[in-house]
């Protein structure tokens, strides 16, 4: 894995330029990092490689696509169990992110669904079926800004 000392004012451009925009073209990267295309894509592959950019992706309205409603649920786990539960959670309807966390919870999980009605279920259905959890809070998401 490449140490972020390695990577240079180009390198950390470059990456910016590609969280703003996962598929801009290797021409327009090189215009707006101001190098040859040569250099932005050999700069582009050793970043590949490195896994400093393990990925594109797309971004997604989820209330288009019928999720309107997005709670961050803070959980308190028996932490001898974590990776079997991060499993487990990562199968609950909604799931999009997880996150070990250190302070008052073990767990920040983030579920997208449609409706108050499937949230219930998933804190009060598929939450509770889970042994490994102690106790839940849940945090209504009101907007959201990336």
């Amino acid at each position: 894995m490449a140490d972020q000392a390695l990577l240079d004012e180009t390198d950390l451009a470059i990456v910016a330029a590609l969280v703003a925009d996962g598929r801009v073209s290797v021409n327009e990267l090189a215009r707006q990092v101001n190098v040859s295309r040569a250099t932005a894509y050999a700069r582009l592959e050793r970043l590949r490689a490195n896994e400093v950019v393990t990925g594109f992706t797309a971004v997604v309205d989820q209330a288009k696509l019928g999720l309107p409603l997005a709670a961050l649920l803070l959980l308190n786990v028996d932490q001898h169990r974590w990776r079997e539960l991060s499993e487990e959670l990562r199968r609950i309807p909604g799931f999009e992110y997880l996150a070990l966390t250190s302070g008052e919870f073990d767990m920040v999980l983030l579920v997208r669904v449609p409706d108050i009605a499937a949230l219930r279920d998933v804190v009060l259905v598929k939450l509770t079926s889970l042994p490994e959890i102690r106790t839940t809070r849940t945090i209504f998401v009101l907007d959201e800004v990336r």
